[in-house]
């Protein structure tokens, strides 16, 4: 037996329960999770805000674990450590995955939501969507890497080569790429929630050469704009701060209502898209440039028992960097 925390409807607190240990079917691995990052993906998944999907669910996307068992046509050895990322399956024939998208597949499943997830001493996965991670990281430490690195990179690369870089919203994905961007040579400008000067001092601390509240113009005009804040108010806002021909990337898989704005704060060919999901290109990129890059990654254990008073803090924004449970 095991225990996992069970989503058993939209709204509900997390279940902690015991369970018969899974056992991994065809090209599937079976980990025991050493840590599982906690992402504001899960918040909406718990919060119903991502509609629940009809069963209960073992939520969480950002996991590190050691192989255990495997099925039928994988030949991953026991012990070997992966990561499992948000996307865990999809159909390899669509349009989409036949042209390199496969992020967009309409039948895609995703690890916390339509699959079991790592708030779990064990879980299941495709041995397709897992990864091997940087030696150099513990378990801890890499979890983030497995969505907050990722989409964090997606965007990036959506922004194009941005010179000078503005981040809306500066948590876990915020405080990953921004020391990528540093580290390819650009300018990051930090923008949080109004007043709150212990996440601007934490920009300052890994490089941002400006940080300040939301609601404040930047100092200079922006080439792109990153929105890891899930508030479609900052959409306008983003727009308005970026030059003409810029690009603003919103990064988030959930966002409020974006209000009307005058069409004039788009126009002069500024950009204005989302990212979606990932895909496994993405994570071979981003987890090779982790490798290299000496990325400082703020994270701090929190035992799997205390899942809902993780989700609480994430909700309150009380927190600096990613949240990792750890079975």
């Amino acid at each position: 037996m095991s225990r996992v925390q069970l989503l058993e409807g939209a709204g509900k607190p997390l279940r902690l329960i015991e369970r018969p240990d899974p056992r991994p079917g065809p090209g599937q691995v079976l980990l025991r999770v050493h840590a599982c990052a906690v992402c504001r993906t899960d918040l909406h998944v718990v919060d119903g805000e991502l509609a629940y999907p009809g069963h209960p669910v073992v939520p969480g996307h950002e996991i590190v674990g050691v192989v255990l068992a495997v099925g039928a046509g994988v030949t991953v050895a026991r012990g070997t450590r992966l990561g499992v990322p948000w996307l865990g399956w999809t159909c390899g024939t669509c349009e989409w995955c036949a042209s390199g998208r496969e992020n967009l597949c309409p039948a895609a499943r995703f690890t916390g939501w339509q699959l079991d997830g790592g708030y779990a001493d064990l879980v299941l996965a495709d041995a397709r969507y897992a990864f091997a991670l940087p030696a150099r990281l513990d378990d801890v430490h890499a979890a983030p890497l497995l969505c907050a690195g990722l989409i964090g990179w997606r965007a990036l690369k959506a922004a194009g080569p941005a010179a000078t870089l503005g981040i809306y919203g500066f948590g876990a994905a915020a405080h990953l790429v921004a020391q990528v961007a540093i580290a390819e040579g650009r300018q990051v400008l930090a923008f949080t929630r109004p007043g709150d000067a212990a996440a601007q001092r934490f920009a300052l601390g890994l490089g941002a050469v400006f940080a300040g509240d939301s609601d404040v113009a930047p100092p200079r005009a922006l080439d792109a704009a990153l929105i890891f804040a899930p508030v479609g108010a900052l959409v306008p806002v983003a727009l308005r701060a970026v030059k003409p021909g810029g690009t603003v990337v919103c990064g988030g898989i959930h966002m409020s209502d974006v209000p009307q704005f005058p069409y004039a704060w788009l126009w002069g060919e500024r950009v204005l898209r989302s990212v979606a999901n990932l895909t496994r290109q993405d994570a071979t990129e981003f987890l090779s440039l982790a490798e290299r890059i000496p990325l400082r990654i703020t994270a701090e254990p929190v035992p799997l028992a205390d899942a809902n008073g993780a989700l609480g803090r994430l909700r309150r924004g009380d927190l600096t960097g990613a949240l990792v449970l750890v079975p």
